[in-house]
C-alpha cells in the first residue's frame, strides 16, 4: 500500500485520494526574479519524480505548479535592471522553462501566475474581511492569525512564541498598522512607482501567501490531495496558506503535506540559497555538467532528506548512469540473434524485482531502495546478455522494465548510431583479428577509443559504446 509522510501529522499515512484513481497536487513554484539554483531545481525534480511514480501506479495526476510573478524581490530586481516587473518575470519564466526542460522535468498540468488571478485574489481577501478573519489598515489588508484555531500546527510552532515579522515581509511602519505583530498581509497598498491593481482598498498588489491559496483552490478545488514544496516553506508560507484557505472555504485545505529537504554545499553542509550567496544556477551548471547527470544526482536521495552537492557526487552519478546504460546496450545487442519466446525462470525473477521496486517506492517514495532494485535489474540484464541462449520476448521485457523505471527518475537513454566510417573501422578490426593481425587490430581499437568509441569483445561478437 502506498504510504506518504504527512508533515501535518508527522507520520506516514496510507494514501487515499479524494477521488479513486485521481490525484490533485499543488507544488509551490519559483519566484521568478533570477535563474533557478539547484536548490530550487531539487524541489522541482523531487515532485516531478513523485508525480511520475503516481502515474506509473496508474493514477491520473492534475499537477499545478505556480509562478510567483508579483513580489517584492521582482519589483526590486526590475528597478535595478530598468525593466517592467512583469517583463522581468516573463524573462525568468522563459529561463525556468528552458532549464527544467534540460533536466527532463515535465511541464505541470497548469502553471498559473499570480498576476493572472488578481480579481480572484481580491474576492478571496474581501471574503475573509466579511468573515472577520481579516481587516483593512491604510490600504493594506491583514489576516488575523490568532483567530485561526490551528495556526502553527503544520510547522509545530506555538502562536504565543512566534517572533514579530512572521510573514517575512515587515517593517516598523507595517507593524504599527497591524492589530498583532504575527498578522500577515493579504493585500499591500502600492508605493509610488510600484506595479499595482485597483481594489476596494485602493491601488495595491497581493501578498505572497494569498497567491498560492487562490491558485490552488481555483484550479484544484477547496480541498486537494497533496500540497508540496521545500522545507523552508512550512512556515510561514504554508502555515498561512492553511489559515486563510480554511477560513475562506470552511473546509480542510490539504490532506497530505509533503516537503523536500534542502541542497547543501561545502564540508559544513550549509544550505544553498540566494540569500546566502552560495548558490549555483542550473543555467550555469548545465554548461559543464550533463543535465541528466545532475538530475540523477538529485533523484538518488529520498525527497525528505538533504542532498550534498559536490563534484564527487556528480562523478558517482555519472558512473552509475553508465552502468545502467551498459546493461541496456548489452541486452539490446543480443536481440539480433535471440530465439523466439520467453525464459520462464527469468520472467519469474523480473516479476519478483517488480514487486520489490513497488514495495520500495510505495514506502514514501524511498528512491534509495527503489534504485537498489534498478541496479539488481541491471545485474540480471548483464547476466542474461552473457548467456549462450537468449529469448527475444524476455530481452524485450527487460529493456521495457528498465526504461519504465528509469522514466520515473527522469532518465532516458537515447538510441545511438555509429557513423559509416566508424562501422567500417569495426569491420576492419574484425577482419584483422580473424587474420591474427593483432597489431592492426590494436591500432584500430586505439583509434576508435580516441574517437570516443569503446569496444567489448564477447562470445557473441564485438559490442561498442560511447565513452
Amino acid at each position: 500500500m502506498l504510504q506518504l509522510y504527512n508533515t501535518l501529522t508527522r507520520q506516514k499515512e496510507p494514501f487515499k485520494p479524494l477521488v479513486p484513481g485521481k490525484i490533485t497536487m499543488y507544488v509551490c513554484g519559483p519566484t521568478v526574479y533570477n535563474y533557478i539554483h539547484i536548490g530550487n531545481a531539487r524541489s522541482a525534480i523531487a515532485f516531478d519524480t513523485i508525480r511520475r511514480y503516481f502515474e506509473y501506479r496508474g493514477y491520473e495526476v492534475n499537477y499545478v505548479s505556480n509562478f510567483t510573478d508579483v513580489d517584492d524581490k521582482i519589483i526590486k530586481a526590475a528597478h535595478e535592471t530598468g525593466e517592467a516587473p512583469l517583463a522581468l518575470a516573463q524573462r525568468f519564466i522563459d529561463a525556468y522553462t528552458e532549464d527544467t526542460a534540460k533536466l527532463n522535468i515535465e511541464p505541470a498540468t497548469a502553471h498559473p501566475r499570480a498576476s493572472e488571478m488578481i480579481p480572484e485574489i481580491i474576492t478571496f481577501a474581501a471574503d475573509l474581511i466579511q468573515k472577520g478573519y481579516a481587516y483593512e489598515a491604510s490600504g493594506d489588508v491583514y489576516y488575523r492569525a490568532r483567530k485561526f484555531a490551528h495556526y502553527g500546527q503544520l510547522s509545530n510552532k506555538n502562536v504565543d512564541e512566534l517572533e514579530q515579522g512572521a510573514s517575512q515581509h515587515t517593517d516598523a511602519e507595517e507593524t504599527a498598522r497591524k492589530e498583532d505583530p504575527i498578522d500577515f498581509a493579504l493585500w499591500k497598498a502600492a508605493k509610488p512607482g510600484e506595479i499595482s491593481w485597483a481594489s476596494p482598498w485602493g491601488a495595491g498588489r497581493p501578498g505572497w501567501h494569498i497567491e498560492c491559496s487562490v491558485m490552488a483552490t481555483t484550479l484544484l478545488g477547496k480541498t486537494i490531495d497533496i500540497h508540496g514544496g521545500g522545507q523552508d516553506l512550512e512556515f510561514p508560507h504554508h502555515e498561512n496558506e492553511i489559515a486563510q484557505s480554511e477560513a475562506e472555504t470552511g473546509q480542510k485545505f490539504v490532506n497530505y503535506w509533503m516537503h523536500n529537504g534542502f541542497v547543501t554545499i561545502g564540508e559544513d553542509d550549509e544550505k544553498m540559497s540566494k540569500s546566502l550567496g552560495n548558490f549555483i544556477t542550473v543555467h550555469d551548471i548545465v554548461k559543464t555538467v550533463a543535465p541528466q547527470t545532475l538530475r540523477f544526482l538529485m533523484v538518488g536521495t529520498q525527497y525528505r532528506r538533504p542532498i550534498r552537492y559536490s563534484e564527487a557526487g556528480l562523478k558517482e552519478a555519472a558512473r552509475n548512469l553508465e552502468r545502467l546504460k551498459i546493461a541496456r546496450d548489452a541486452v539490446s545487442y543480443r536481440l539480433a540473434g535471440a530465439q523466439a519466446g520467453t525464459d520462464a525462470a527469468l520472467e519469474a525473477k523480473l516479476e519478483a524485482l517488480e514487486a520489490a521496486f513497488v514495495a520500495a517506492m510505495d514506502d514514501d517514495i524511498n528512491v534509495q531502495n527503489g534504485l537498489a532494485v534498478v541496479y539488481e535489474l541491471a545485474k540480471l540484464m548483464n547476466e542474461t546478455a552473457a548467456a549462450a541462449t537468449v529469448y527475444e520476448g524476455t530481452l524485450q521485457h527487460l529493456l521495457a522494465k528498465q526504461a519504465a523505471w528509469l522514466a520515473i527518475f527522469g532518465i532516458e537513454f537515447k538510441a545511438e548510431l555509429l557513423d559509416a566510417d566508424v562501422e567500417a573501422l569495426i569491420t576492419a578490426r574484425n577482419a584483422a583479428r580473424a587474420a591474427k593481425d593483432f597489431a592492426k587490430s590494436d591500432q584500430i581499437r586505439d583509434e576508435l577509443e580516441a574517437r570516443g568509441i569503446l569496444l567489448e569483445d564477447t562470445a557473441q561478437g564485438t559490442r561498442w559504446r560511447r565513452k
